[in-house]
This record gives structure tokens, C-alpha cells and sequence, in this order.
């Protein structure tokens, strides 16, 4: 696997630059922060007017003639400008899900809609006594003559405020053993029954609890067969490490780090970074963000081979996340006590972004699949190691 191209966005940068500074305005950085809304939606209609969200998709489903490296280069550029896409990365993971497993009219209606910018999508997975065993799920569907009524409740459905659906893993069949007996559904935000509460995170994230009263939803909701969830989200899993990969902006804590290193001068006229250990400690953070660069052109290179990422999507994202924790709390230590100044605070050192940083970083590494899940994957599915839990 040659790696040698360093940016195979060059390219398109300048272009993906300006239209940042025609279209993007610096206070939508502040209000993410503010509010804990992970996506702004009225840029999200801007990427949606340029054809920038239908990019590589073919033209049945509402792909545009948008190239797919332009639009990457552009994400990149939106990410590095501070703003993030959290209700477009579940929904990018949804429509890869329905492209695979979809009927043709939902290929149409939901990936079509999504192009256009018209349709949103959350994740309804977890559940308050089920944590990551998402397969405990509660909620249930239950079939009449209308299609299904949906009861019951999800934790951490992330903009499901700003969404226009939730992604639904619901019980259809109590009867079996827990993996076999789940189906999922797309349920409109909007439909009668459905309901959400805020929740702040330490990370400072905003996620939503959702619930649902019998929500009524039509047989063409149902994504891939009936009691046939468990297959479905497991292709939606791989979508969603892949996905944030493919997306991934590598977080430069080292050059950050290493920038305000030069800056303070003490008494005798050296900086931060004259110690060989803040020196040091900086140049592994380096390394670790590169071999994070490099787990994610994996899952990249193993994607446009037309494979499913699973184990390199899970390497990728145990990895940097991980890194990313040590190397955040190596940063609060080089910092010491002006470390902890979370943003807007008077002399908080890179205007804060340090402190937020770490406490994103605890969060992360849960989202999307805890560490452990992940570790499990890869000893199963790379290492050929046996199962440390039975089958059910």
C-alpha cells in the first residue's frame, strides 16, 4: 500500500479555501461551542446548494457532478475552520447502510432527500439499562394494520434536535434470543408521539434522550428485513467507523503544543520547549498523530477497493481516539495550571481549546463503538482470537 502522496487533496485546497471564507462565518464556531449543537444547519443547506453533500453519488439516487476529492478537501477545510458535522456524519452512515441493504424506493426517497439536504438522520440505538449491549434494547414495534407502532426511549440520540429522522433499533420478535429478534426503522422527528429531551455531556456536546409513544410508522420505514436489525446495524457499524475515517482531520495537538512552547520565556530567557522532556513528549504525540494519519488512508484505500472497512475501521478509531486522550492529558501536564482555562476564560492558552479538547477526547472514545467493543473486533475478526463472550 504506497502512502507516498501526502495530501491527495492539494489539488482542490485553494478552491475548497475560498469557499470557506465566501461561506462560512466564524460565529458559527462560537454558537457549536455555546449551545453544544454539533451542526449547523444552515450550512449544511450551503453544502447542499453547491452539490457538495452529493458528491460521488450517481445521479438516480441525486449524486451531482460535484468530485468527490473537491468535497473532501472542502469537509477537511470546514473541520480545520472549528465546525463540526455531527448530524451529517450519522446521516452519511445511514444512506451507506440503506444504499446496501435499501429497497430501491427507499434508495430514492431517503438518499435522495439526504443529497438534497432535505433529510437529517440521528442514531437511536442506546437505550438508559442497556449502555453499549445495544442488542438489550427495550423499544419496541409492533406490527398493525397502519405498519408498526414504535414504544419506547433512546439515550444519546446527538442532533436528533436538528434531525429530520431517527435511525430506530426496535424489538419485533420477543420471542428469540436478543440479536435475532430486532428490526430498524426510520422515525420522522415530526410524527405524533415522538418527543426529546436535552442532555449536556462533559465533553460539551449536547445529545438528546428521545422518546417514543406510539409513534406510527409505515411498513416502507423498515430498513432491511423484518427481525433482520441485528445484520443490518452490523453493516451500519462498519458505515459509521468507515465513514469517520474517511472524514478524519488529523488533530494536530503536537503543532499547537508545540507553537505555544515557543512563546513563554522565563527569566532566564528560555521557552517551554528547551526542555528536553516537554521536547520530548511533543515529538511522540507527532508520531502518534502520523500513525493516526496512516490507520485512516487504510480504511480510505480499503473502501475504494470496494471492501467493507470493519476491522481497519476499527483499528483506525481505537487508535486515534485513544492517542488522542494521551495526548490531551500530556498537554494539560505541559500546560499546569493555565491548562485547565476551558475557552473564553482570560489567558487560557490557545484560547482554550486545550481544555475542551480533553474533555472531547473522554467522550470519544466511547462514541462510535467503545475501546473495548473495538478491542474485541479486532482480536476476533484479525487476530483469530476466540470469542470472550457466547454467542446468543
Amino acid at each position: 500500500m504506497d502512502f507516498s502522496v501526502t495530501d491527495e487533496l492539494a489539488a482542490h485546497r485553494d478552491a475548497a479555501r475560498q469557499w470557506v471564507v465566501d461561506n462560512v462565518r466564524p460565529a458559527w464556531v462560537e454558537e457549536q461551542y455555546r449551545t453544544g449543537v454539533h451542526q449547523t444547519m444552515e450550512l449544511h443547506r450551503l453544502l447542499a446548494r453547491d452539490g457538495i453533500l452529493g458528491a460521488g453519488w450517481p445521479a438516480a439516487h441525486g449524486g451531482t457532478e460535484v468530485v468527490p476529492e473537491f468535497a473532501r478537501a472542502l469537509h477537511s477545510e470546514i473541520s480545520r475552520f472549528g465546525l463540526a458535522a455531527d448530524g451529517w456524519s450519522t446521516t452519511l452512515m445511514v444512506i451507506n447502510t440503506i444504499n446496501e441493504v435499501g429497497t430501491e424506493s427507499q434508495k430514492r426517497e431517503y438518499i435522495g432527500g439526504a443529497l438534497r439536504g432535505e433529510i437529517l438522520i440521528a442514531l437511536g440505538y442506546t437505550e438508559p439499562e442497556s449502555g453499549s449491549d445495544v442488542a438489550a434494547a427495550k423499544t419496541t414495534a409492533v406490527r398493525n394494520e397502519a405498519g408498526w407502532l414504535i414504544n419506547g426511549q433512546k439515550l444519546f440520540t446527538s442532533t436528533a434536535q436538528c434531525c429530520s429522522h431517527v435511525f430506530v433499533l426496535a424489538r419485533t420478535n420477543p420471542g428469540v434470543p436478543k440479536h435475532r429478534g430486532l428490526s430498524l426503522f426510520l422515525v420522522r422527528t415530526d410524527d405524533p408521539g415522538f418527543d426529546l429531551r436535552p442532555i449536556h455531556t462533559l465533553g460539551g456536546q449536547q445529545t438528546c434522550a428521545t422518546y417514543y409513544s406510539d409513534v406510527q410508522v409505515p411498513d416502507s420505514a423498515l430498513i432491511g428485513g423484518v427481525d433482520e436489525g441485528w445484520r443490518v446495524m452490523k453493516v451500519a457499524l462498519v458505515h459509521e467507523r468507515g465513514s469517520d475515517n474517511l472524514e478524519f482531520v488529523e488533530t494536530r495537538v503536537s503543532s499547537d503544543l508545540a507553537r505555544w512552547a515557543r512563546g513563554p520565556r522565563d527569566s532566564d530567557g528560555t521557552t517551554p520547549l528547551d526542555d528536553p522532556l516537554v521536547a520530548e513528549r511533543i515529538g511522540r504525540m507527532a508520531v502518534e498523530e502520523e500513525v493516526a494519519r496512516l490507520l485512516a488512508l487504510q480504511v480510505r484505500a480499503t473502501s475504494e477497493r470496494g471492501e467493507p472497512p470493519a476491522v481497519e475501521g476499527a483499528m483506525a478509531k481505537l487508535f486515534r481516539t485513544e492517542a488522542a486522550q494521551r495526548h490531551h492529558s500530556d498537554a494539560l501536564d505541559i500546560l499546569g495550571a493555565d491548562g485547565i482555562l476551558a475557552p473564553g476564560a482570560p489567558g487560557a492558552p490557545d484560547a482554550g481549546l486545550f481544555e475542551a479538547g480533553f474533555r472531547s477526547a473522554v467522550v470519544e472514545t466511547i462514541r462510535g463503538g467503545s475501546s473495548e467493543i473495538l478491542r474485541e473486533i479486532i482480536a476476533e475478526r484479525r487476530l483469530g482470537l476466540p470469542r470472550t463472550r457466547p454467542r446468543q
